[in-house]
């Protein structure tokens, strides 16, 4: 089972927020997750993005592969990502 920390989104139409979470590969966007590891919100201004930085790490440390959005926006909050699977800063 390969995991993926990823966004899936919420709210209505044309007021989008997105939840990160960490899901299996193969599940839809809005489908079956793992667990909710934090909250973007593109709209304020400000863009805020709320995340459980010691659960992401832990992920991370365990072989969850983030994409490359949920990348940036870790990388905005400070939380570097090692490729290799052994070190998370």
């Amino acid at each position: 089972m390969a995991v993926k920390i990823r966004l899936t989104r919420m709210g209505t139409r044309k007021k989008p927020y997105y939840r990160i979470v960490v899901a299996d590969s193969v599940s839809p966007r809005d489908g079956k997750f793992i667990e909710i590891v934090g909250n973007y919100d593109p709209k304020k201004n400000p863009a805020e993005i709320i995340v459980k930085e010691d659960r992401i790490k832990e992920w991370l440390t365990n072989g969850a592969e983030p994409t490359l959005t949920v990348s940036q926006l870790l990388r905005k909050k400070g939380i570097t990502i090692v490729k290799d699977k052994t070190k998370v800063a």
